[in-house]
């Protein structure tokens, strides 16, 4: 008796299809990279924007997230007080980088599985979850208490994580394919 089903999948034909998966994954993670690296270009740009018209300094709490991690784990930054402080700057500027490259990569790999969500949407999630990913380990450090925060705090660190977000967002699905979905 012969089977309606067709022939029986070999290992080459299971091992093509995971091909394929891995190769889309994989294509979804490193666009979500690059739609990360454009969000914190937007975040870094809207944080700057607002510097500018309010005329306020920098924040100091990636330097103090150093700090505190320095101290938590005695790695030492140098011998001078002022190499210690540009490493600190350097740092607390690379964490916030590899913060939304990473962010992206996330992104990356669960837009497949979120469809039916507007753009929008996706887009605050992305910039919201930015926030956390930053605003989290700060206030674990003990570094900022966002509970504190009086309202203009807040507007100026979630409108440039919102501008992260939709950015992102937009980005990546520059990269996908019209008609197809991955």
């Amino acid at each position: 008796m012969t089977s309606r089903a067709g022939p029986r999948p070999t290992a080459a034909t299971h091992e093509s299809t995971l091909t394929g998966k891995t190769i889309s994954m994989m294509r979804n993670l490193l666009a979500g990279i690059a739609a990360g690296a454009a969000g914190t270009t937007a975040l870094n740009a809207g944080t700057y924007l607002d510097m500018a018209t309010r005329a306020r300094p920098a924040g100091t709490t990636p330097d103090d997230t150093v700090r505190q991690a320095q101290e938590l784990t005695g790695i030492d930054l140098g011998e001078s007080t002022e190499d210690v402080e540009n490493r600190r700057s350097a740092l607390g500027a690379l964490l916030g980088i590899a913060s939304g490259l990473a962010t992206g990569a996330l992104y990356g790999l669960l837009r497949p599985r979120l469809r039916r969500v507007p753009l929008g949407v996706l887009g605050i999630g992305a910039g919201l979850a930015a926030n956390v990913g930053t605003t989290g380990p700060m206030a674990a450090l003990g570094v900022t208490d966002p509970r504190t925060w009086p309202a203009d705090s807040w507007v100026s660190d979630l409108v440039p994580h919102l501008a992260y977000g939709l950015a992102t967002a937009a980005v990546f699905e520059s990269f996908r394919r019209p008609g197809r979905s991955r």
